[in-house]
């Protein structure tokens, strides 16, 4: 991909690695996850309603008693290690690459969005917290509407390629820009509507509203990548990138995910959408470049 740099203000910030444990727990164990995370997974009546991109891979792909995560450092990844202490955003080349997509989702999306603010990017190691409770690396990249952040652990871009067969720059900025999509929902009002939908809603309704949540953030994220531009005007995408996108958006599909699980998907609990709708509404998104063809919730997906 083809991106300026982004001369970070106070829009970015590195937490480090901090308090991030559950109440009780200390631990990072499937039990101490779920006390904070399973509300989110159900999509219904939560502070911080939206639900995290990868998320349900730690309940569809580790069993009951697994270990998520150490808090000793396990899953830090090469280029984290490099963090001075006194915790600098985009010191290392996953955070810039990272910081130049957020930096050029703004120009898309100030010209798009009346009244345009700019959320906050947060990196984080391992553990830290959010407006929204605690932030885990096990969790996964998300967005918290409370204080309007992005949150990641640029661990999560190994993963992407070693547990998802998901590399390459442009599977790593279609994370960031369908965080930033959540973002568009919030400030847009409709993540609000989406929750007052959903607190009136059965368990599997609630999901199935959150699913056109998640597909309308994968449709803006293309949005993005179709309209964003550098400043000697090329556009950032580059021949290979839409395939890289579309690898990662099928290797998190709900019934991608449950099926390398060795369990027989349950569309009623998918809270983000099966592989295909996935693939669809980001390539939607990348096809049009227009905002307005991302409306989930009136038609079919």
């Amino acid at each position: 991909m083809r991106l300026d740099d982004y001369d970070p203000g106070d829009d970015i910030r590195d937490l480090g690695r901090g308090g991030g444990g559950f109440g009780g727990g200390g631990g990072g164990g499937l039990g101490g996850l779920l006390i904070g995370f399973l509300p989110m997974l159900l999509g219904r009546k939560m502070g911080c309603g939206t639900i995290l991109l990868i998320g349900a891979v730690a309940f569809f792909l580790l069993g009951p008693g697994a270990n998520l995560l150490s808090t000793g450092g396990g899953t830090s990844d090469p280029m984290t290690d490099s963090r001075s202490g006194a915790n600098v955003a985009c010191d290392t080349q996953a955070e810039r690459f990272a910081c130049n997509v957020f930096g050029s989702t703004h120009q898309v999306w100030g010209d798009l969005v009346s009244g345009y603010q700019k959320p906050t990017l947060n990196f984080f190691t391992d553990q830290n917290r959010s407006g929204c409770g605690a932030a885990q690396a096990a969790m996964g990249p998300f967005y918290c509407p409370a204080d309007q952040g992005v949150y990641l652990d640029t661990a999560f871009f190994r993963e992407l390629d070693s547990k998802f067969g998901a590399a390459g720059d442009a599977a790593q900025a279609y994370v960031v820009a369908h965080e930033v999509g959540h973002h568009i929902q919030t400030i847009t009002g409709i993540s609000d509507q989406v929750r007052r939908a959903q607190g009136r809603a059965s368990q599997a309704e609630g999901n199935a509203l959150q699913v056109r949540m998640e597909l309308q953030a994968d449709c803006y994220a293309g949005v993005w990548a179709a309209r964003a531009r550098t400043s000697a005007g090329q556009p950032v995408m580059e021949p290979g990138d839409m395939e890289e996108a579309m690898r990662a958006a099928n290797a998190i599909g709900d019934d991608t995910l449950m099926r390398s699980a060795g369990q027989r998907p349950v569309p009623e609990s998918f809270t983000h959408g099966t592989s295909e709708q996935r693939m669809t509404w980001l390539r939607r998104g990348l096809q049009t470049g227009d905002p307005r063809q991302c409306n989930a919730f009136d038609t079919a997906i």
